[in-house]
């Protein structure tokens, strides 16, 4: 099969990942994760759920995270487009308060690792969009803060069309400023 390409986002922790696709008239397979490859990578941390979801165009999430109860991630489309983002909410980080986006499809097979400490967000840019998951600690409700989508403060540049508004759920129009989270 061959390894990954593994490429450092501009934030430390984010890494973008295109694996290995082997395509020919009547298939596409993808190793979609090696555990030996991410050891090999430096990426020794063992995931404990695998999650999958779908969105209709226009719906924004987030931005999520779980202070004590940390997870990392792995994230790719299989139908579809998001642009998703990581926010950096590691107090001592260099980078604290800054985010990164990239466009995830079905067509470019990339997927997303986020390390702990970061916010979490995505925006579905095509009609629909199916994506998956791996995480390396459970959800758990009561530990989850949330990131206005909007935070003047971390000034995300999302994709969204002039004059639209993106569809939120109503647990994500209630989040704490930035500034004003308990870090």
């Amino acid at each position: 099969m061959g390894k990954l390409k593994i490429t450092k986002a501009p934030i430390e922790g984010l890494y973008i990942i295109e694996p290995k696709i082997i395509k020919n008239s009547s298939e596409c397979y993808i190793e979609t994760y090696n555990q030996k490859y991410m050891q090999e990578a430096g990426f020794n941390k063992r995931f404990v759920q695998d999650n999958q979801s779908m969105s209709i165009k226009g719906v924004l999430r987030g931005l999520h995270l779980q202070k004590n109860h940390p997870q990392e991630k792995l994230i790719w489309v299989i139908e579809g487009a998001v642009f998703d983002v990581a926010v950096d909410c590691r107090k001592s980080s260099s980078t604290f308060g800054q985010w990164f986006g990239i466009e995830l499809s079905k067509e470019n097979n990339k997927q997303f690792y986020i390390s702990e400490g970061f916010a979490h967000g995505f925006y579905v840019i095509s009609d629909v969009a199916k994506f998956c998951y791996k995480v390396t600690d459970f959800w758990n409700s009561a530990d989850e803060q949330g990131i206005p989508w909007n935070d003047p403060v971390i000034a995300i540049k999302w994709p969204i069309p002039k004059g639209e508004e993106p569809i939120l759920l109503e647990k994500d129009k209630h989040y704490t400023a930035f500034n004003q989270l308990k870090w």
